[in-house]
């Protein structure tokens, strides 16, 4: 017995229609897929919104990637191809990112990757209350590179308070106002996510 014998009838007008206003990139052949195994379609329709179009990506490049030094062509359209090829790749940072590098048709570009073989270690610090100013916070991702302050010590508008580090670069958190500081609740090399409070006002 043929597979679509056991199929509901099907108005593809309907189903056709339903299925390109919903995916206005898809084909029909996208349509006939989804219908007879819908499972495994969906699985792959959500690959797609995430990745685009892979199909152009030979099967070595998709599964295994390149090497350093390697580079592959990829036909974009008719006529029109790019070449990349990957220069190098970075250490991995305390987040569990690397640098790609690598060029586009000569060009160079980076591209900020997520190892997953790499272990990271959750940050789970006390979040600061952004309505009370007596709670100042970190204000981005990264590191606390530099506590320049301690409990009890009075600090004058725009003094710096902390040093945070982020993609190696560093962000001086200043004081808004006269103040004196209160406690710390982070201390130099714990790692901060935005909104983690760091320290208090008195």
């Amino acid at each position: 017995e043929r597979p679509g014998e056991h199929l509901a009838p099907i108005d593809f007008d309907k189903e056709w229609a339903e299925f390109e206003k919903a995916n206005p990139y898809a084909q029909f052949t996208d349509l006939l897929s989804s219908l007879l195994y819908p499972k495994v379609f969906a699985d792959y329709w959500e690959f797609r919104k995430s990745y685009g179009d892979v199909s152009r990506i030979s099967t070595p490049v998709f599964f295994f990637g390149l090497k350093e030094g390697e580079e592959t062509i990829i036909e974009i359209a008719r006529g029109k191809s790019i070449i990349i090829r990957l220069q190098s790749i970075g250490p991995v940072n305390a987040e569990g990112m690397r640098t790609m590098f690598f060029t586009l048709n000569g060009q160079t570009r980076n591209l900020e990757v997520r190892d997953q073989s790499v272990e990271v270690k959750t940050v789970h610090n006390q979040k600061a209350d952004r309505a009370n100013p007596k709670q100042i916070a970190a204000p981005l991702q990264g590191l606390l590179s530099k506590m320049l302050v301690e409990a009890g010590q009075q600090v004058a508008k725009n003094a710096p308070l902390f040093v945070i580090e982020a993609m190696k670069m560093e962000t001086t958190i200043t004081a808004s106002e006269d103040l004196t500081v209160g406690s710390l609740a982070l201390g130099e090399g714990a790692r901060v996510l935005a909104d983690d409070l760091v320290l208090t006002v008195a």
